[in-house]
C-alpha cells in the first residue's frame, strides 16, 4: 500500500491515482515549509517548552516563567511569543500575556480531557 491514496464512497473503496494527488501534497508540503520559515531555534524552543511545561504546571505560563526555563531574556520570550501568536502558529495566551495554549495541549477546560503516564492532567487544544 506504499504511496496509495484510497477514498471511501459508501461502501466502496476507489483508489485515486498518484498523478491526481502527489502534485497536491508536493505544494502542501511547500506551503507548509514557507509558513514556518519564520521561526528561528528559539522560536522552536520556546514552542516545545510550552508544550512540554503546561501540563507539568497545568496553570498559564507567564513569559517570565518561560524565560528562567529557556534560560532566555523576557523581552526575548515575550518577541517570541508575539511572533508564535501572530502567526498563528502553536500557541496562544490570555490577556495577562500567559500561554494558555500550545498545540496540542491546552489549559483551558475541553471536551477532550488527557491523563499522561506521568500522571499529569491537562486538556487537548
Amino acid at each position: 500500500m506504499k504511496n496509495k491514496l484510497m477514498l471511501g464512497v459508501w461502501r466502496l473503496m476507489l483508489s485515486i491515482p498518484p498523478f491526481l494527488w502527489e502534485k497536491e501534497v508536493e505544494k502542501s508540503r511547500k506551503k507548509i515549509r514557507d509558513e514556518l520559515d519564520f521561526m528561528s531555534p528559539d522560536h522552536r524552543k520556546v514552542h516545545h517548552c510550552a508544550v512540554r511545561e503546561l501540563p507539568r504546571v497545568g496553570k498559564p505560563m507567564s513569559p517570565e516563567f518561560i524565560a528562567g526555563e529557556m534560560g532566555l531574556s523576557t523581552d526575548r520570550v515575550i518577541e517570541i511569543l508575539d511572533d508564535l501568536e501572530k502567526h498563528m502558529t502553536f500557541l496562544f495566551r490570555n490577556e495577562e500575556g500567559a500561554v494558555v495554549w500550545a498545540y496540542p495541549v491546552t489549559v483551558d477546560k475541553t471536551p477532550h480531557h488527557l491523563t499522561f503516564s506521568t500522571g499529569e492532567q491537562l486538556y487537548a487544544a
